[in-house]
């Protein structure tokens, strides 16, 4: 008797610990973007680190890109920037201009472009937002073209030259970027 009472006590310690840790369970950990999103097994680093550097001539919040040097860089006052690794657009899909950020979105759904379609055939039509969505845990959108800063869940592919013109981050440092910025943001990409 006293024995089972012993393990009907210890089971409802359990199931109160249990119940505990649920209430401080949140579920956007899972789908990055939440508090512990960053120590999450979806935040791969990426394999350029993020960090400061100086840069000169652009106004404090513009974002430049420079494919060449696979880095996309955030404007801070004092002529400092913060630096993030970036995969760009292969040969044939690389671009330069001036563009601003025009939506943003958590987890987007992606619809690839006919031209996409055309060249790969076996890709979905559609895709909704989440963590196998080639798009990653967040997108700027760019102007009116087809082009965003997006995360991705290919960390690997962060410092090459392999998308269809937009730039990848890690999901990591795209919610990094994505907060600290906002709708009409100037971007600027150079070559």
């Amino acid at each position: 008797m006293i024995r089972g009472l012993g393990w009907l006590c210890a089971a409802a310690a359990m199931l109160a610990a249990v119940h505990a840790q649920a209430e401080s369970f949140d579920t956007r950990d899972l789908m990055g973007g939440g508090p512990n999103f960053r120590g999450g097994s979806y935040s791969r680093s990426s394999p350029i680190p993020r960090g400061t550097v100086m840069l000169a001539g652009y106004a404090p919040g513009t974002i430049v890109i420079h494919t060449a040097e696979r880095r996309l860089y955030l404007v801070q006052g004092g002529g400092q920037a913060i630096s993030y690794g970036i995969g760009v657009g292969r040969d044939g899909f690389r671009w330069s201009g001036t563009h601003r950020i025009t939506a943003k979105r958590e987890w987007p759904a992606w619809t690839p472009p006919a031209q996409m379609l055309r060249r790969r055939p076996d890709l979905p039509r559609h895709m909704p937002g989440g963590i196998e969505n080639p798009l990653g845990a967040r997108a700027m959108y760019l102007g009116s073209t087809l082009y965003r800063i997006h995360g991705s869940n290919e960390p690997e592919t962060i410092g090459q030259a392999v998308s269809s013109g937009c730039f990848r981050m890690t999901n990591e440092d795209v919610v990094d970027l994505y907060n600290r910025v906002s709708v009409g943001t100037t971007v600027v990409v150079k070559n």
